[in-house]
């Protein structure tokens, strides 16, 4: 229960906090995100891809918090896959980059794809994989306080891929 509560606080305080856009390293964060869940679950054998040197222009703290969320959640559906796989990286989309992270884990039904990131949203059974359902709500609020936009794409028990977008073109 303190779980949840804390999750709904901070995704309250989100949605006040100011956004303080400098250029970062997307690479590096997750690269800390990733030895963090290493750290957490030293004995899990997961293969993870990060490129080096994915920058863009946004608020550090609240993509670190995306990215924990996304990474978290991909670490937390391929739980049950001896060969479990994470994938963060970027392409480009009409002209924009765009950020995903992919797995190779649970998955989910696309029927559903609109209710995961509304709170308290989940669609897998909680003894299966715990949570609280707040973080990809989290994710949402932050990528679209950062002009974004956030979607999914699955197929039940072959994986799920997350992407994002950062609205905002540094300064000129």
């Amino acid at each position: 229960m303190s779980e949840l509560i804390d999750d709904m606080l901070k995704l309250s305080r989100i949605t006040r906090t100011e956004i303080d856009k400098a250029d970062i390293n997307l690479s590096n964060i997750a690269l800390t995100v990733v030895d963090e869940l290493r750290k957490a679950h030293p004995d899990r054998p997961v293969k993870v891809t990060i490129p080096d040197s994915l920058t863009d222009y946004a608020d550090s703290r609240l993509i670190k918090i995306v990215l924990e969320n996304l990474l978290g959640n991909a670490w937390k559906f391929t739980g049950k896959k001896t060969d479990a796989e994470i994938e963060f990286g970027s392409t480009q989309q009409n002209g924009k980059k765009v950020y995903f992270v992919r797995d190779n884990g649970a998955g989910f039904d696309m029927e559903y794809v609109d209710k995961i990131f509304a709170p308290f949203q989940r669609l897998h059974n909680i003894e299966e994989f715990p949570g609280t359902g707040i973080g990809l709500a989290t994710v949402r609020r932050i990528i679209s306080r950062h002009g974004g936009t956030v979607w999914a794409e699955s197929v039940p028990h072959q994986g799920a891929t997350f992407y994002f977008t950062l609205g905002y073109p540094p300064p000129a």
